[in-house]
């Protein structure tokens, strides 16, 4: 049960959370790093920017007098770092020989010769990570010159507590901006859902026997969806339209042999002469015949239709099939049918149901053998550009005009039509050459008597 559980597909509705979920989920992530990422960069340029100009301050005020440094430090440079209370601040003056003139002696040294220009970066000291700039100037005066540095170091505490107030506000931003895109996401996935909402309510209201196309308005993605199960469904009906015909004309069909059947099998029973109790018997054996015939036909005609209705076709020999019906058509008794067979050796290839075929060209000739006289049964495979044409001829009395078409009809026979036949045999034909896109003729023969038909079914070009 747990196995048929965790296998059981998820829904529509939880695989779009699923994946518009996690999407936004890496959106946010992606933004809060970007936003960490800013937040540090911001407060270093801000702090930054005040170091510098700290030190820019400080070595504005230094002097070389008689070979001697003098530093007159402006507290107002070190007011500027003080707008952070919570950090220290600590400098150092210094010549070229990295002597220290005034301030701290011990400051880190810069990873590089400083210069001209401001060289910030980041170094351990007095137990905690200080931000440095050093600055470099050459300084001039009538008796000397010289190169000054000064090192000025802040530590990093108000930085991290601006970057970390910026972050904790962009977070605050990215979880509003989440929650009201889950909140548009969830919107958005009913609302795209509600089609399917529809098309289910209004399944749900029909009766079993209801299946008329769906006319619930549909997003364009859903056509297709819609569309298919319109045609199912339109197969479906035409399928129970069928069952529904071929069980009434079933039962009205073996009626009338079973009534007569028993009327003589009592008639029999009450016979006392032997003769006319011989003859209920034959009679009885010929409805039974009969009876026997109507119901092979009619299942031939069932599994016609339901084949039919699967069209799983593949590459058929035609001329194998032709050679097939004809083995199992002609009857085993003597003295055997005249055939005149003209079928070329060479594969004659169709898109079809081999077994469809097979019956089909097999109903052509049973009918051929009893209604086409004593003249030789002429069956013919040729091959057209875009056809394979099969022609069964026979040398019986021919159909009449009126006859041609209404014979493809189920039980429906010639006006000439001998007794005994059950009006399905053109009929299985038929429905066969129309699933497989082809064409039945039936024609006379043109001076002489005899009735001609022709099938016309597509080739499959290799």
């Amino acid at each position: 049960m747990a196995t048929e559980a965790a296998a059981a597909p998820r829904s529509i509705r939880h695989t779009l959370w699923l994946y518009l979920g996690g999407l936004m989920a890496l959106f946010a992530v992606a933004l809060l790093f970007g936003a960490r990422d800013y937040g540090q960069r911001a407060a270093n340029r801000s702090y930054d920017h005040l170091l510098v100009s700290s030190a820019l301050s400080i070595i504005d005020s230094v002097a070389l007098v008689e070979a001697q440094w003098q530093v007159d430090l402006p507290y107002a440079a070190l007011d500027l770092l003080a707008m952070a209370p919570e950090d220290r601040v600590f400098y150092r003056v210094s010549d070229a020989q990295n002597r220290t003139v005034t301030g701290y002696g011990d400051l880190p040294a810069p990873p590089r010769a400083p210069s001209d220009r401001a060289q910030l970066f980041d170094a351990p000291y007095s137990g905690e990570t200080v931000r440095f700039v050093v600055v470099s100037r050459r300084v001039s005066s009538p008796s000397a010159q010289g190169e000054v540095r000064v090192q000025v170091g802040q530590t990093r505490r108000a930085r991290e507590v601006l970057a970390q107030d910026m972050v904790t506000r962009a977070l605050v931003a990215i979880v509003v901006l989440s929650l009201l895109s889950l909140a548009l996401v969830g919107i958005g996935v009913h609302r795209a859902l509600r089609p399917l909402v529809r098309v289910e309510r209004e399944l749900a209201r029909r009766e079993p026997s209801d299946l008329r196309p769906l006319d619930a308005v549909v997003p364009r993605e859903m056509d297709k969806m819609v569309g298919a199960l319109n045609h199912f469904m339109g197969r479906l009906s035409s399928s129970n339209e069928t069952l529904r015909a071929f069980m009434a004309e079933a039962a009205h069909q073996m009626r009338t042999p079973l009534a007569a059947l028993r009327a003589q099998a009592q008639l029999a029973l009450d016979d006392e002469d032997p003769e006319d109790m011989r003859r209920s018997l034959q009679a009885i054996e010929r409805n039974a015949t009969h009876m026997s015939r109507l119901l092979n036909q009619l299942l031939s005609d069932a599994s016609v239709i339901h084949r039919a209705n699967l069209q799983r076709f593949a590459a058929v020999d035609l001329a194998e099939t032709v050679h097939q019906a004809l083995h199992e058509a002609l009857p085993q008794a003597l003295p055997a049918p005249r055939v005149q067979l003209a079928v070329s050796p060479a594969p004659a290839w169709v898109n079809g149901d081999a077994l469809l075929l097979r019956e089909a060209i097999k109903n052509l000739i049973d009918n051929a053998l009893k209604y086409g006289g004593d003249g030789p049964l002429q069956i013919a495979l040729t091959e057209a550009p875009e056809y394979c044409v099969l022609t069964v001829a026979d040398h019986g009395p021919g159909i009449a005009a009126a006859d041609a078409e209404r014979v493809f009809e189920r039980f429906a026979r010639g006006e000439s039509a001998p007794a005994g036949g059950a009006g399905l045999g053109l009929a299985i034909v038929k429905r066969v050459v129309d699933s497989h896109g082809g064409h039945i003729d039936l024609s006379n023969r043109v001076g002489g008597g005899g009735l001609i038909a022709t099938i016309r079914l597509p080739r499959m070009h290799p």
